[in-house]
């Protein structure tokens, strides 16, 4: 993942429509300042919210993602404006949003400790919240993203304080006013948008603030990382990705061609799951390609608003300087189309006959760009899925079961999909491998994340 921000205001942002380049809104800008106040603030809550019994904190948030729910269509239409996001999948994202944070209620009552056998006694464990929690959301899924680290925090007990990118933050700031007009005590779920240099700064080298959640590219991810050592404090990364979609020749290959364009045109590429790399064995690579094209071609490139658009613009001009550094004119492949004029369009393009070590190939250009390389046989097909710094997701086709669980064995990513480009699943575990992050987000295991374990003799010896 990349970080598109183009020069920032120290006291307010001006937020674009990336579709016509309007200004939508003015939002302050959070100093260090505010992020000390809003630590304090946060604490005090924290104690309150920790204290009620589980079944009430699971109502409150049962509440929360109910007036979600209630305002969904509000919710994606923000997205819409803000992100350039179509509008179905913005409903998705709202939808998502809602769907987590009850998942995340029904684990309040479920967060178990242990008690384990012991000589003399009896040994327990308890999980108690970590306090305050920080979490530094990305503007590719500004909703769902920052659900994903905020709904586990608040069910766990902890309070949370979200800091949006600098270029969406009007969705975050929505669901900070449906928090507490559900009930959810003042000052516990509080944004404040900001400059990373300035707020998620503050917010990561706050002594008051013990865990990061953060979601972008790695070379920020590691800055974050080396911060957070300085005070041994937790760290959740979610990062870059160059997933592969790896095509045998005894897949169904039209199904295959069929699911590739929006495996990567989704979001308009800007997807750490992009399957940008799309791997095809020899025999099929002709067939594959000679199905991809009208695919390609095909997708419907225009105002987020309208209903019947696949694909928008890129978020911001900066993000289109980028991507198109990685595509000169001259490159072998197919080109879809897109609008002309105002607003930060690319077109779906795929890339062959590059090397496969190729900067296109390789690294993470997160927009509409993909790269068709061929291989020969299961071990190469592997090793090309394998030579990247990132491991965060990736597809497999095949009708072979056994080939499936082979290569899902081997290729080096935290979440495959065989015959399928599916990643995401609020109720399952989801991060990378490599340099695509560290630790795990969403599942059954989310809360668990966002507590400290006390360990807990009791003698009963006389």
């Amino acid at each position: 993942m990349s970080d598109p921000y183009d020069a920032y205001d120290p006291t307010e942002h001006q937020v674009l429509n990336p579709a016509t380049e309007e200004v939508i809104a003015t939002v302050p800008a959070a100093t260090a300042a505010d992020v000390d106040a809003a630590v304090v603030r946060a604490a005090r809550a924290q104690v309150t919210w920790a204290a009620l019994a589980p079944a009430d904190r699971a109502r409150l948030l049962r509440r929360f993602a109910a007036a979600v729910d209630g305002h969904l269509e509000e919710l994606a239409q923000l997205e819409v404006r803000e992100a350039g996001h179509t509008v179905g999948n913005a409903r998705w994202e709202a939808g998502n949003v809602r769907d987590l944070l009850d998942y995340a209620a029904g684990g309040v009552e479920r967060l178990t400790g242990r008690q384990i056998p012991v000589a003399g006694g009896l040994d327990i464990t308890i999980l108690e919240p970590l306090g305050v929690v920080g979490v530094i959301a990305p503007w590719n899924f500004p909703m769902p993203i920052a659900a994903w680290g905020t709904a586990p925090a608040l069910a766990a007990g902890n309070a949370v304080i979200l800091k949006p990118a600098e270029t969406t933050p009007l969705t975050a700031l929505r669901l900070a006013e449906l928090a507490l007009a559900a009930g959810l005590p003042e000052h516990l779920f509080q944004v404040l948008p900001g400059a990373g240099a300035v707020a998620g700064d503050a917010l990561v080298e706050h002594p008051g603030v013990a865990k990061i959640v953060f979601t972008g590219s790695t070379r920020v991810g590691k800055q974050i990382m080396a911060k957070c050592a300085q005070r041994v404090k937790r760290v959740t990364l979610e990062l870059g990705g160059k997933s592969a979609n790896i095509v045998f020749a005894d897949a169904d290959v039209e199904a295959a061609a069929a699911a590739a364009p929006m495996s990567f045109l989704d979001n308009s590429g800007q997807d750490c799951c992009a399957r940008t790399r799309i791997l095809v064995q020899r025999p099929v690579y002709d067939r594959f390609l000679e199905l991809l094209a009208p695919g390609i071609e095909s997708v419907v490139v225009g105002d987020p608003a309208d209903e019947k658009t696949q694909m928008g613009p890129l978020i911001s001009r900066t993000q289109l300087e980028r991507v198109r550094g990685y595509v000169p004119g001259d490159l072998p492949g197919i080109r879809g189309t897109a609008p002309e004029g105002p607003g930060f369009w690319f077109a779906p393009t795929v890339v062959t006959g590059v090397a496969p070590d190729a900067p296109v190939a390789v690294e993470e250009v997160f927009g509409p760009v993909a790269v068709v390389l061929p291989f020969d046989d299961e071990a190469d097909a592997v090793r090309l899925a394998n030579a990247t710094e990132y491991g965060l997701s990736g597809s497999i086709w095949t009708r072979d079961v056994g080939r499936a669980l082979r290569v899902s064995g081997a290729v080096a990513a935290g979440n495959l999909s065989v015959n399928s480009h599916s990643s995401v699943r609020y109720w399952t575990p989801f991060g990378g491998y490599k340099q695509s992050g560290l630790g795990r987000e969403l599942g059954p295991d989310a809360l668990a994340a966002f507590t400290e374990t006390k360990n807990v003799f009791i003698s009963t010896e006389a």
